[in-house]
Parts: C-alpha cells; structure tokens; sequence
C-alpha cells in the first residue's frame, strides 16, 4: 500500500510544473499572477535538436489551462519536450501582454539557453505577435504555433460592445481592454500596424482552426450559432480569422474553441514543427479564404424590463429554422413564445454561459424548424427587474441579400438582391474617456457619413426592416471600425 501511494504522489509531481524563480507555482490564484512563469519537468531524454515549449493561454485564463483538464502539458513531456507556462494579463489587450511577455520570453531564453518555439492558444496567438514583432523578442523564438487564434478579430467582440448588448457585457464584467482590442474594427489596425513591420517575417507562424461549436445547450454552441453567417467557426473564432495570409496553415479540424489547445488534438499534427530542423516555411499551405460572409443572419434587441416585456420579429417565407435565444442576468426568465397563428410555446432550454464574451449569464433557447411566416412575439414576464438581449438567428436565404460596406469615412449599406426592399436605422456608438456616447444618425440613400469624432473604436448597429415578394423580414448587423489619430478608417 506504501509504495502505491509513493508512486501516486510521484506521478503526480511529474505532471506539474516546477517552481522556477518566475514565482511559486499556482499562487491559489485562478488566473495566476501576471508576468509569473514555471518550468516543467525536464524529461529523462531531450534530444539536442528538440527546442524548449513556451505555452502561452488566451483571454481569460492562465497558464494552468494547459494542465487542468487537458494533457497538453503531459503529452509534451511525454514526447521528451522542455516546457515553459507562463501568465499574462488574462484581461489587458495586445499592446501591454506584448510588452510583458517580450520581457519573459528573454528570461525564458536566459534559463534555457536557446531559442523557444511558442504555442499559443486564442489571444495568446495575437499577445505573441505582439511581443516579437513590436517589442523586439523575435531573435529569441524559432517559430509560432497558434491554436484558434482571432487574428482578425471576433464579430463577438462586436456584439458585445453593439448598443443592444453593451450594458449585459458590462454588467457581467466581461468589457475589459482584451475584450475591447479584439474588435473587428480595432484587430483591422493591429493587422496593418502588423503586417507591414520589418519584424513581422522573423518568425515563421503556423496555425490551426475550428469548425466545431458543440451540440445544443453546450457553452460554445451560441457563440457558433451567432458566428455561423460569418463561416465556419469554432464557437469563438472564425476559420478565416485563424488564418494569417503569410503563415501556414497546419490543419483546420473538427475541433471546438476549448478542445483545439488539448494535447490529445492537436499535438501530433504540430510537433514535427517544434524541432530545431524543421524547415521553416511561409505561407505555401495557407488556404484561401472562405468565400461567404452573409453578415445579415440575425436579428438583435435587448434592454431592461421590470415588467411584460413584449419583443416581435417578423420571419420570412422560406426560412429553413429560427432561434430565438433570450440572453439575460437572470436564469428565472419566464418566457413565452407565440407563432402567427397564435400557438403559444414556452418549452425554452436554460443554460449558463462560461464562454468569452457573455460569460455568467443565462440562456433561454428554443428552435423552430421550417417556422411559419409572419409575426412572432416573444414575450418575458420577469419576478424582479432584468437585463436581457434576444439573438434571433436565420437559417435562410434572405442572409446574403443585404451587406455594409465601409469606404473610409463612409458607411454603405448594399443590397446584393434587387428585389428587396429595405427601411433602416443605423446607430453609431463609441467610448471616450471611459464612457459611451451615441449619435443616433439618419442614413441617406443607403449611406451615411462618419461624423468627426476623434481616434476610438466605433461600433456601428445596423437594424433593418425588409420586405421581399410581400414578405416581411427582420435583420440587425453589426460592424466595428477604428479610426486612427490622423482620421483614417480600418475595418473589416
């Protein structure tokens, strides 16, 4: 009995990383002390052409996302790897984890006297950029793994700072700089400040992607299903964000936004790129980009209620499904759904969030295959005052009929099917000095004009009533732009 204790506490001590003068390991801190790195057991053999891992996480989470519940770190020790793990700002954006991960990546360097090769998961991928290219750590770094990272930003990071979802990412503490940064809009200008530096070539990237976003009910399937019009997604990250023009693309897999980092994924299709003999390449595996960007896939309200709270949307002739997801702070919501006949349904799943962007609130889901078309209500009768935001997402051909473009300074709204008819509003919202200022403003003619508001990220709600052959329809886009301090538009 002795000895199988012994060789359960030896096993386990080999699973973990070792304190390194970093700081003490795990702290009690579920998202770990910034700026902290550990070592990882060094395995009984390391060939001398097996370079070092540096593990970096993504937002929100720390270093021990690699062990806990995932066999990443074992996997890696136990192909005879040295690792290194490594905790950044789990809410900061590109610029300061750039800034403190080039300082770690030297000391890192320093104690193993070469080069590492980085894997990173989600923002990790964009953080790592950050630091080689703008903050000089690329001569300590042979190459890039980056598992689903949003090179170009998340249409998630767009809802949450729409003006009809704003205030329930706020409320649940999840708008912070990280989240901020990752805006379509803002990741158009890190791409250019980026792509066109004289560091960007140094280190070759190589990249994974997801198209899997989990079953009914699971945490990534909303974020997929508010994704699906954008193109094949991971339930977080667009395949045509994961990609980069002049990197390799290794594989897109069926993996979600979570299971892509676990070692068990993914680590046998990358780790002939881990080698110090690896031929570097650049860009000659990459695919190219998925031709469909429907855009006008949902249709979005939200707000505050304390009372009979009644939303309507009108649904189209032809529409393949419909779901009608009531996203509130609240998993008491009690909720009523009417078609146009007048059938009332009430059988909603309710599930909690613990994905990126909305994480903490609650789901009241359902789905309607081959609705009828015509008005249907949603109606919330609340015990006790509630934030709520309803996505209603489209399975139907109306999704690609509309579109916006964004010329510079001028917002275009396009329609691609010239039988629609289309009555819209566009509401133009930013922050300055840390609070929201919104300019409700008329579009002319299917276009309207940026007023001159400064350097910032504006996020741009498009709502839409439409009509086509007499049928009613409903659509809600939202798109992000930066503008720069010398007046020029970046957007996607």
């Amino acid at each position: 009995m002795i000895k199988k204790i012994s060789m359960t506490i030896l096993a386990l001590f080999l699973l973990l990383p070792s304190w390194s003068q970093a700081g003490s390991f795990g702290n009690d801190d579920p998202s770990g002390v910034p700026g902290q790195w550990y070592v990882g057991t060094t395995p009984s053999y390391v060939a001398p052409s097996k370079q070092p891992i540096l593990f970096v996480h993504g937002l929100n989470s720390s270093s021990n996302t690699w062990w806990n519940e995932n066999n990443m770190y074992d996997t890696a020790y136990q192909n005879g790897y040295e690792t290194a793990f490594i905790d950044l700002y789990p809410t900061k954006n590109m610029w300061d984890n750039g800034a403190l991960l080039a300082q770690k990546i030297r000391e890192i360097y320093n104690y193993y006297g070469e080069k590492v090769v980085v894997v990173a998961h989600s923002k990790g991928g964009i953080d790592t950029q950050s630091a080689l290219v703008h903050y000089g750590a690329f001569p300590f770094v042979s190459r890039v793994i980056t598992l689903s990272t949003p090179h170009h930003g998340s249409q998630l990071a767009d809802l949450a700072y729409s003006s009809w979802a704003g205030w329930l990412a706020d409320i649940l503490g999840n708008k912070n700089d990280a989240t901020y940064s990752l805006q379509t809009g803002y990741m158009a200008y890190f791409r250019s400040e980026t792509d066109q530096h004289v560091n960007v070539n140094k280190n070759p990237i190589y990249t994974f992607g997801g198209t899997k976003w989990g079953s009914f009910g699971s945490s990534l399937y909303w974020g997929g299903l508010y994704l699906r019009p954008y193109g094949s997604n991971d339930g977080a990250v667009t395949v045509n964000s994961s990609r980069l023009s002049y990197a390799t693309e290794l594989r897109v897999g069926d993996w979600n936004h979570f299971n892509i980092k676990e070692g068990s994924s993914t680590f046998n299709l990358f780790k002939d790129y881990l080698n110090e003999t690896t031929i570097n390449s650049t860009g000659s595996n990459t695919l190219s980009k998925e031709s469909f960007n429907t855009e006008a896939g949902t249709y979005i309200k939200g707000g505050e209620t304390s009372g009979k709270k009644v939303e309507k949307v009108m649904v189209e002739a032809g529409a393949e499904s419909v779901t009608f997801d009531w996203i509130s702070d609240s998993s008491s919501s009690q909720l009523a759904l009417k078609d146009p006949s007048g059938e009332m349904s009430s059988s909603f799943q309710v599930k909690k969030d613990d994905s990126e962007y909305f994480n903490g609130a609650y789901h009241h889901t359902i789905t309607i295959q081959k609705p009828a078309s015509g008005e249907w209500i949603l109606e919330s009768h609340p015990s006790s005052p509630e934030k709520y935001l309803m996505v209603v997402s489209f399975d139907s051909v109306l999704n690609d009929s509309v579109e916006v473009n964004i010329v510079q300074d001028e917002i275009i709204l396009n329609k691609k099917d010239k039988k629609v008819d289309l009555i819209h509003d566009m509401t133009l919202e930013y922050y300055k000095n840390g609070k929201l200022k919104e300019h409700n403003v008329k579009a002319k003619n299917g276009s309207l004009k940026l007023p001159e508001l400064g350097e910032g990220v504006y996020n741009i709600t498009v709502d839409l009533d439409g009509k086509k052959n007499k049928n009613k329809f409903n659509r809600t886009i939202v798109k992000t732009i930066y503008v720069d301090s010398t007046g020029k538009v970046f957007a996607q």
